[in-house]
C-alpha cells in the first residue's frame, strides 16, 4: 500500500461531496460538499486547495458508469472535472463509482437519517465509500485504483 493522504470526489450535477484518508490510508472520513452552481473552476480549486492542505499524494474521482459498464449521462462531467483536477500538481485516477450514492443513502437511513433533508451529507458520505473501496482495492491488489487521468493541455 502506498503511504500518503488522498482525496475522494464524488462529482454531481447539483454538489460534489469530497472526503479524505489520513496519511497512512487507513481511516477516510467526509470533508465538505461543494455547490456545483459556484462553478466547476472553484469546486475544482476549492478540491486542489484541501489536497494542498493535506499533503494529498492522489485525487480520487468516481467515475459513473451503468450497472452495465457503459458511460452515463453524468460520466462526461466527471471526466471533464477529473481532467481539470489532473491540471494542478497532484496525480488524480478514475475509479469506478457504481452505486456508492445508494450505498451511502442506505447507511443513512439505517443511521435513522432521512435522506430527503440530508442530500449534502449523502455527497460526503458517497465520496467516503469511494475512496474507501479504491483504497480496498488496492490494499488488496497491491496495484494503484481505477485509471490514470491525463491533464488538460491549454
Amino acid at each position: 500500500m502506498r503511504p500518503g493522504a488522498r482525496i475522494g470526489v464524488d462529482v454531481g450535477r447539483a454538489r460534489v461531496g469530497v472526503a479524505r484518508s489520513d496519511p497512512d490510508a487507513t481511516v477516510v472520513v467526509p470533508v465538505e460538499t461543494l455547490q456545483r452552481r459556484t462553478g466547476t473552476g472553484t469546486v475544482v480549486r476549492a478540491i486542489l486547495s484541501l489536497a494542498e492542505q493535506v499533503d494529498a499524494v492522489e485525487i480520487v474521482v468516481g467515475l459513473p458508469l451503468s450497472l452495465s459498464g457503459a458511460d452515463t449521462a453524468s460520466t462526461a462531467d466527471s471526466r471533464a472535472v477529473a481532467a481539470r483536477l489532473a491540471s494542478g500538481p497532484v496525480p488524480v485516477r478514475l475509479v469506478d463509482e457504481r452505486l456508492t450514492t445508494v450505498s451511502a443513502q442506505a447507511a443513512l437511513h439505517a443511521a435513522g437519517r432521512d435522506t430527503r433533508r440530508s442530500r449534502s451529507v449523502i455527497d460526503q458520505v458517497a465520496a467516503v465509500i469511494l475512496l474507501q473501496h479504491a483504497l480496498d482495492a488496492e490494499r488488496s491488489s497491491g496495484s494503484a485504483p481505477g485509471s490514470l487521468v491525463e491533464p488538460i493541455r491549454e
